[in-house]
């Protein structure tokens, strides 16, 4: 008997990603699942975009960032990004919560309050691309549907 993984056809689709990130590890995890991955050098520096379901993932690791924080541009770039991507996340590296880590989320929370931008703090490759994959796939028409169907269904019960 086929387990419920193996009967549902696992869900692929197109990402475009900065070249900056060509040698990353969730490129690799995302390659290793089938995705279709283009790099290109003119989006931004660190993203991931889904074009299939509209949505946009910014890469940030404290660990880059130059002292003073103020001065690092992250706000500008973030800002930048915000503007340029309607449903769009910023993917908050940080293998260990550090008084850096928490600086960068206190300021990006305080800057971008009331806006469109998401905050998803992630630990590794296997969450960074387990989060924007669950985010992509429900976020895209079909898995809208679906989820609106179960719950007109659950509903109707």
């Amino acid at each position: 008997m086929a387990t419920p993984s193996e009967t549902i056809a696992q869900w692929k689709t197109t990402i475009i990603i900065s070249s900056s990130l060509q040698n990353h590890d969730t490129c690799r995890t995302l390659s290793a699942q089938q995705h279709r991955i283009r790099f290109s050098d003119s989006v931004e520096a660190g993203a991931f975009i889904f074009p299939l379901s509209g949505t946009a993932f910014l890469l940030v690791d404290p660990q880059d960032l130059p002292e003073p924080l103020d001065e690092s541009g992250l706000t500008e770039r973030i800002e930048k990004f915000v503007q340029v991507h309607r449903n769009c996340f910023v993917l908050l590296y940080s293998p260990f919560n550090g008084e850096k880590e928490l600086q960068v989320l206190t300021v990006i929370q305080h800057r971008f309050i009331g806006s469109n931008l998401k905050i998803l703090p992630v630990r590794n490759g296997a969450q960074i691309a387990k989060g924007m994959l669950t985010i992509a796939k429900v976020s895209c028409y079909s898995g809208k549907q679906v989820i609106c169907a179960a719950v007109h269904s659950q509903h109707l019960k």
